[in-house]
């Protein structure tokens, strides 16, 4: 089996494969999961049996695919799509209400927030002014749109790559200890004791973190102020969106990490991780429109700006789906040589103590956080989704046949038989199928499954 096709199929081979036999059952496998690019191959039994007569009602026997479940569009588009959507009502609900979250939410303060990295050197960058006019990069130079060395070092031999590595390495921790500040501060702006704010209110979040061009990533949050049991109470009097923004860009611009790490054998350096000074804090309004004359992002829209980049990859990375099991596998990745050498660097550092674990994450650029997160009274988990929808199909097929759960018995065994397609042609016509099914759904409106 092949997961990813290393030559393009010809029209006849395409053609031919769709002459084939078992054509149909084989389409059928792949309309089921939705055109994925690498399905899960299982082997064994599915059956609804009648307890009474012991006869089966329905099921299905032999080889079923089953999505692979990836969230990057570049791996997969159809599961993507699927973990897309999922995002989208995850964020949304937690701010607007829904799905088991109160209405009542869209009245406590909230924050659409950016965090950054800081700079560990010049990159080379295209910023076009208001007035359409392309600027000059430090470089001296006016980058068109599709240059490549857009969000590279401009002086490789001083970019600090292993400060760069190490803060991607410790962003997670940074973001536990701008929460832990950010209650603090909130705590002194109200007038009560640290320890007391549990009694008081309840921050509420969901971030996704998003890699800019030059391999660092940023995380874009939904900051929310509840009562303190959560979304179902009401945040105290002094809970006001502006206090909240304060608190935000004191705790951001404050909190700090310092550590002394190994950079080479015998060698230690200090570090102070902090965020970059670009921080963006934005209310949230009710409503469709993108922004409002005051600065304001609609809830719609920023729900569905966020979950865009659950799924989204970078340039640096999308080619780099799983860990390196060598170094000289960097070598074989097509990426540019600015994220090569921060792939390289990160599986450097992860060959000295204490920082072994990093290796693992080389493909990522040393992060090794979950590019979607969200504190636990936010909204739901998105295995509430994945279980309602798998529910909802139970539940769907026992009224087809007219039965109850207390009417069968369920027969379910499956075993791992393989992942993918067993050629270019077959990658091929999957993800067509998986098009136009997507299609088709926009088409309609519908939401996806």
């Amino acid at each position: 089996m092949t997961d990813t096709p290393t030559t393009a199929p010809s029209p006849e081979r395409l053609a031919a494969r769709a002459k084939e036999p078992d054509w149909s059952t084989w389409r059928t496998k792949v309309e089921a999961v939705g055109g994925c690019s690498a399905p899960i191959h299982l082997h064994g039994e599915f059956w609804i049996r009648s307890k009474e007569t012991g006869d089966n009602l329905a099921g299905v026997e032999g080889r079923v695919f089953v999505p692979c479940g990836n969230r990057r569009e570049a791996v997969c588009p159809a599961c993507s799509e699927v973990y897309r959507q999922d995002a989208f009502h995850l964020i949304r609900s937690g701010i607007s209400g829904g799905k088991t979250v109160p209405d009542t939410v869209a009245t406590h303060p909230r924050l659409f927030v950016t965090l950054t990295a800081p700079s560990f050197g010049p990159v080379h960058t295209r910023v076009v002014h208001t007035t359409g006019k392309v600027l000059r990069c430090r470089c001296g130079e006016t980058h068109r749109g599709t240059d490549s060395r857009i969000g590279t070092a401009i002086n490789p031999a001083t970019y600090d790559y292993t400060a760069a590595v190490l803060w991607q390495a410790h962003s997670g921790e940074l973001w536990h200890r701008f929460t832990i500040r950010l209650r603090r501060e909130l705590a002194r702006a109200a007038g009560i004791k640290v320890r007391e704010f549990a009694d008081h209110a309840r921050i509420s979040y969901a971030k996704v973190a998003e890699y800019q061009q030059r391999g660092m990533v940023h995380f874009h949050s939904i900051i929310r102020l509840d009562g303190p049991s959560g979304p179902e109470d009401t945040p105290p009097a002094w809970a006001r969106p502006e206090l909240l923004a304060a608190a935000v860009e004191t705790a951001a611009a404050e909190v700090r990490i310092n550590r002394t790490l190994p950079v080479a054998e015998g060698v230690e350096r200090a570090f102070t991780f902090a965020w970059g000074t670009q921080i963006d804090v934005r209310p949230v309004a009710s409503g469709e429109q993108l922004e409002n004359a005051d600065g304001a992002i609609s809830d719609h829209a920023l729900a569905g700006y966020i979950a865009k980049y659950a799924t989204k990859g970078t340039d640096a990375t999308d080619t780099a789906d799983r860990p390196f099991r060598t170094a000289e596998a960097i070598e074989h990745v097509r990426a540019t040589e600015h994220h090569k050498h921060m792939m390289r660097e990160t599986w450097r550092l992860g060959g000295l103590p204490r920082l072994r674990a990093l290796r693992n994450w080389a493909h990522m650029l040393g992060f090794r956080g979950h590019f979607l997160t969200k504190s636990r009274r936010y909204s739901m988990q998105l295995e509430h989704l994945r279980n309602a929808r798998r529910l909802h199909r139970y539940t769907t097929q026992l009224d087809a046949l007219g039965v109850t759960e207390d009417d069968i018995t369920v027969i379910n065994h499956w075993e791992h038989t393989g992942n993918g397609y067993s050629s270019p042609a077959e990658q091929e016509l999957a993800e067509a199928i998986g098009r136009r099914q997507r299609e088709n759904r926009k088409h309609r409106k519908e939401p996806e499954q």
